[in-house]
């Protein structure tokens, strides 16, 4: 991990645990996962040419009445820094950093629709009894999965996907 990522991490952190902003980091890596799915979106708040206070007013109006303060102004620091394109990695490794301090390990787990908080309870507790880890659930909407989830946590990927089962079906059949 870079030492620029890691810093924004550790800073980001430090500003979401002295608010007491419980949420906001899901908030941020909700928003970076948005950013890195939307090209658009993407190139325009990395573009140097846009001045930083436009990209920061275009999170702000994105963020407002949907996310805390705290991450509109964590995410508006970020883009207003030039640091947009690394938004998705610096959201990663705070998550990552959050969930280690509670002794956790993150799950990045890809659906093509949203889970219920009982469906993210369970598969905690399912990866928790597979793995032997206790894990965050962190949900990336992923569409291309079709059905069912692939699971990431640090080097293992667990793919329960329709989309691996018909590859597999497939592979059977020809």
């Amino acid at each position: 991990m870079s030492d620029t990522i890691d810093g924004y991490a550790e800073a980001l952190l430090a500003v979401v645990r002295a608010e007491g902003a419980s949420g906001a980091d899901d908030e941020i890596f909700r928003f970076a996962q948005a950013l890195e799915a939307n090209d658009e979106l993407r190139n325009t708040l990395s573009d140097p040419y846009v001045p930083a206070e436009r990209r920061q007013q275009i999170v702000e109006d994105l963020l407002q009445g949907k996310a805390s303060n705290v991450t509109s102004a964590a995410v508006s620091l970020v883009v207003g820094a030039g640091r947009a394109a690394e938004l998705p990695a610096i959201a990663r490794a705070l998550v990552a950093k959050g969930a280690a301090a509670g002794g956790k390990h993150v799950a990045e787990v890809r659906s093509a629709v949203a889970l219920s908080d009982d469906q993210k309870t369970r598969l905690a507790a399912s990866l928790k009894s597979a793995t032997g880890k206790d894990v965050e659930i962190k949900v990336i909407i992923d569409p291309s999965v079709l059905g069912g989830v692939v699971t990431t946590i640090g080097d293992t990927v667990i793919d329960g996907s329709v989309r691996s089962r018909l590859a597999q079906v497939k592979s059977h059949l020809g």
